[in-house]
């Protein structure tokens, strides 16, 4: 794909850097670090910027600099903990916003770009095209339902837009995937669309139902999903799961996959009892815990 220079230009001067400073007693602190750097991408004149949540999860301060180069103070408009979407506020922003369109309207080869942070006022641009639109979870208690993954590479920092060829933003980009071939993930737009006016008043989806949570990460092997690290202080420390656990049930639904093992924690709500079957050393048992809330917990 060779995009236009004029729509690069259009492009490229909406996206803004994002840098955060977070508190070392902020649960996230321990993982993602007390000092943060992403990309963002304005989509509105009041200066409402989409990027991803891990990188303003319990930020104190927000700064973002500008394709001009100034930089400017931003506060957190809305996060949305199941789709990891984020929108940042940012005061006087000035800078040209971009149309947005739902990934709906893409389709499987369709040629889209990626514009993002290379910190500062950088910019970079990779080009690809959609090589699926399909379920993904991942690690951390994390699903879509439909993600976009594209062959373009993410070019610099996380949370950059993916444009399809006419320049609308369809995407913000998540994470690289390496584990076959090298592909990008890109959360859909239309998780912000369908609920901007819920998500920038209450800065969070209040009507969706709240969900179990447990605070672990976990991976298939052979039809199995096994435990890689609890979160310190999450319901799963505090019930006593520990790395290397296999767990073979949940409220005695056997599970051999990483989707129907989230499927089960999420048809429950924070507060309920869990009772996981695990395998360790050896031995089968159950371990019950009371399931929490992330939101809560990273509040």
């Amino acid at each position: 794909m060779n995009a236009p220079v004029k729509l690069l230009e259009s492009v490229v001067s909406s996206s803004v850097t994002i840098r955060t400073e977070i508190p070392g007693t902020h649960p996230s602190a321990q993982i993602l670090g007390t000092e943060r750097t992403g990309s963002g991408t304005l989509i509105d004149a009041a200066g409402i910027a989409l990027t991803v949540n891990y990188i303003v999860l319990g930020a104190q301060r927000i700064d973002v600099t500008l394709i001009d180069e100034t930089t400017v103070q931003g506060e957190i408009a809305a996060q949305d903990f199941h789709t990891g979407l984020a929108a940042v506020r940012i005061s006087g922003a000035g800078s040209p916003a971009v149309r947005t369109r739902p990934s709906q309207e893409v389709q499987l080869g369709d040629d889209v770009f990626i514009v993002a942070s290379a910190g500062g006022a950088q910019r970079r641009v990779n080009t690809g095209g959609i090589a699926a639109l399909a379920p993904f979870d991942a690690f951390w208690e994390y699903h879509l339902d439909r993600g976009i993954i594209t062959t373009a590479m993410n070019p610099g920092l996380g949370g950059g837009g993916l444009f399809g060829r006419t320049g609308d933003l369809v995407g913000i980009v998540s994470l690289d995937l390496n584990q076959v071939g090298r592909f990008t993930l890109a959360i859909p737009t239309e998780h912000f669309l369908d609920h901007r006016e819920e998500l920038l008043r209450h800065g969070r989806r209040i009507t969706r139902p709240a969900r179990a949570w447990a605070g672990f990460y976990c991976y298939e092997l052979r039809d199995h999903v096994v435990v890689a690290g609890v979160l310190p202080g999450a319901p799963s420390e505090q019930g006593g799961i520990k790395a290397g656990d296999v767990i073979l049930g949940v409220n005695g639904t056997k599970i051999s996959e990483r989707r129907g093992l989230y499927r089960c924690l999420w048809s429950r709500k924070p507060g309920d009892e869990i009772v996981f079957k695990v395998f360790r050393q050896n031995a089968v048992s159950e371990i019950a815990l009371r399931a929490g809330d992330a939101e809560e917990f990273f509040a």
